[in-house]
């Protein structure tokens, strides 16, 4: 378990460094200059100089690289253009939105996903399962941004049950904080939810065609028991993997729903970075979210191993 844990490590680091590049190199050539942006068209050389000098911005692109990549490695992101204010800083305070609607979103899918597949499958080709498989496709085919809508128009406004938008913070209470992120969530979590659903259900059917499967109801077990005791362990490393990504595209693309919900959130801090040229924020929270999707898949090859020991013995 060692060697394949430092394997999938090594892998991980070299995924960083070829993703520092990337972004770096992508987010650099884009066109506009920050100094640029911010003095408007009419500034004097000798202010954009200044200004460009003491954004950092008169250096080599590779020494900028250098400096931004050590920094991160230290903890520090830089210092954003626009607002004068450490990036670190801005990344934390918003990392406390964006982690725990995730977070809170994927445990909503889950536990609507798994008893849902799970009672598909086991009642393959019979009502229960052609209307949950129906009710997937709508969860896949509904957009999540016109469900949010629906969702505040429903129990914003009508009902008055939840806030239309804004987040109060957790210095409120922790339930306060949680009521409000409850409908970005649940608009978050229909999509993955019905995916996930139909994920468990394809490979519970695939596992209950093994024969181990048939060796077990042979020696007296019924067919719920064989499931519950044999099938389902067998089952969950798609679904695992389905998970980790969910994660992952949960906390990297909830920006539609943080821009509906006005939730101070990373993907309203990108859409707002971008939109004011400033690079250095947008190269600091996609090389987060990069990472965070990166350190998602290492966890769930981890999980691979423990839920699967051949994939233990094949390393």
């Amino acid at each position: 378990m060692l060697r394949y844990a430092l394997k999938r490590l090594v892998s991980l680091i070299i995924s960083l460094a070829v993703a520092s590049v990337v972004i770096f190199v992508v987010i650099e050539v884009a066109p506009g200059d920050p100094a640029s942006f911010m003095l408007g068209m009419n500034a004097q050389p000798e202010t954009l100089a200044a200004l460009r000098s003491e954004l950092g911005l008169d250096v080599s692109k590779v020494e900028r690289y250098v400096t931004w990549v050590t920094g991160m490695m230290t903890g520090d992101f830089g210092t954003s253009y626009t607002y004068r204010t450490p990036v670190s800083q801005m990344i934390g305070d918003r990392l406390w939105v964006s982690l725990p609607l995730s977070l809170y979103a994927l445990v909503l899918s889950t536990l609507v996903a798994f008893p849902a597949g799970i009672y598909a499958a086991s009642r393959r080709g019979q009502a229960g399962d052609i209307g949950v498989m129906g009710a997937t496709q709508l969860g896949v085919a509904v957009p999540n941004f016109w469900f949010a809508m629906m969702l505040v128009l429903l129990f914003a406004i009508n009902l008055r049950w939840f806030s239309a938008g804004g987040f109060v913070g957790w210095d409120k209470g922790f339930f306060t904080g949680l009521h409000g992120l409850t409908l970005p969530a649940i608009a978050l979590a229909l999509p993955q939810a019905a995916i996930l659903a139909r994920v468990m259900r394809s490979s519970l059917l695939d596992v209950m065609g093994e024969d181990f499967m048939r060796t077990a109801r042979a020696k007296g077990l019924t067919a719920r028991q064989a499931l519950w005791r044999h099938g389902l362990r067998n089952a969950l490393i798609p679904v695992l993997t389905i998970i980790g990504l969910q994660f992952s595209f949960l906390l990297a693309g909830s920006i539609i729903i943080e821009q509906v919900f006005y939730l101070p959130g990373l993907g309203r801090l990108v859409f707002q970075s971008i939109s004011a040229r400033d690079l250095i924020v947008v190269e600091s929270v996609v090389m987060l979210l990069v990472f965070s999707v990166i350190l998602v898949n290492f966890l769930v090859d981890l999980a691979y191993a423990l839920v699967d020991p051949r994939l233990r013995a094949r390393s």
